[in-house]
């Protein structure tokens, strides 16, 4: 498989370019390590395959391919489908994470709207039962 230089120079920029997305992208919080590690591996695999298009013969021969553009598209479907799945698996767990935050706040909630209605009976003694207010006082100060 020949590449005219051109069109290798063109995709080895657009690769380093991507690499500085990616890393731009890391720095600035917006992706997570992570991610950056897939995205930093499929970058390298089209970079080699962009510098060594023989690459993409040979292993096109080793599974029985019949052409290296097919293979491309193998490559390309195989590392869309990683993606694909590790974004899936990304949103699985984070709606779990969800859902168990919701149940933590709607239990805090309930507990925070009884605390408030207990604030707000008429009849509420601060005092605990039994005691004067200055025996109350004096065994929180004992404390």
């Amino acid at each position: 498989m020949i590449i005219p230089i051109r069109l290798k120079e063109v995709l080895i920029v657009a690769m380093i370019l991507f690499f500085i997305i990616v890393l731009h992208l890391l720095k600035n919080k917006r992706l997570a390590l992570k991610y950056t590690l897939l995205w930093l591996l499929t970058g390298v695999v089209l970079l080699l395959l962009a510098i060594f298009p023989q690459l993409l013969v040979w292993f096109a021969e080793l599974v029985g391919v019949q052409s290296g553009m097919n293979m491309l598209y193998i490559v390309l479907i195989a590392f869309i489908l990683m993606i694909i799945m590790s974004l899936t698996s990304i949103v699985s767990g984070q709606t779990d994470r969800i859902r168990k935050l919701a149940e933590a706040n709607a239990l805090l909630e309930e507990r925070i709207r009884g605390l408030e209605n207990e604030c707000r009976k008429p009849d509420r003694d601060i005092h605990t039962k039994g005691e004067e207010p200055s025996e109350s006082i004096a065994s929180h100060d004992n404390l």
